[in-house]
């Protein structure tokens, strides 16, 4: 009789679920996904890959250019010795002159002074001589002596005639002018100045054409012609 009444008892207890053992995790809820998080995650990288492909490509597109390493003045020329060549980014917004057409570019005339450091464009050129209606241009062939050092294109010179015929015991001691002679030409402008292959001036004999008023062009051409003209640097604008 106390055996049915055990087990009846046993049946009776109850059914709640165990709880857990101490330590023991309890389950997690599944997590929520995002999928516009993940979506804008790819192309936000997308993006970022494709902005690094377009720098590399465009640091890869360069061409060579002329740049400028001496000053010009107006109406001088592009030479040798006052330019170099660089690698910049192709613009097709920027004419930029090309390395390999400087031979063109000797040919023109700078319509306004070009500063060293700049690079060339086509916009900076003209065919055109680059003289007003009143100037023209005298060719000179001087000795070392007849113009001053250091002298470049662009300077403001005075032109003297110098000889046995004007007192040429008496020079001035920049470039062998008669002291108190009345100049042939009081300003004049230095273009086309020879300078060798390094850009600096040549030392003897020098070549170079002076941009002079046209009323004071054949007293000049005159003097030269007879190898009578010294160059006196004064002040001026270029």
């Amino acid at each position: 009789m106390k055996i049915q009444e055990r087990a009846g008892a046993g049946n009776h207890r109850s059914s709640a679920p165990a709880q857990p053992a101490m330590g023991e995790r309890l389950p997690s809820a599944p997590r929520e996904r995002k999928p516009a998080l993940a979506a804008l995650a790819v192309l936000l990288i997308l993006v970022g890959a494709l902005g690094a492909t377009m720098l590399v490509l465009q640091a890869g597109d360069r061409i060579e250019v002329v740049k400028i390493t001496q000053d010009i003045p107006q109406g001088g020329s592009v030479n040798s010795g006052n330019s170099a060549h660089v690698m910049v980014a192709e613009d097709s917004g920027i004419h930029y002159v090309k390395w390999n057409q400087r031979g063109q570019l000797a040919k023109l005339k700078a319509k306004s002074g070009i500063p060293a450091g700049a690079l060339a464009v086509g916009e900076m050129f003209t065919k055109e001589s680059g003289l007003d209606d009143d100037e023209a241009s005298v060719g000179l062939s001087l000795k070392e002596g007849q113009y001053p050092a250091q002298l470049k294109d662009g300077d403001i010179v005075a032109a003297y005639r110098v000889g046995s015929d004007t007192g040429s015991n008496e020079k001035d001691d920049d470039a062998g002018a008669p002291s108190g002679s009345t100049p042939l030409v009081a300003q004049a402008r230095v273009d086309s100045l020879r300078k060798k292959e390094d850009g600096q001036i040549s030392s003897g004999n020098q070549t170079l054409n002076l941009i002079v008023g046209t009323d004071e062009a054949a007293a000049l051409a005159s003097a030269a012609s007879d190898g009578k003209v010294a160059l006196v640097r004064v002040p001026g604008k270029n």
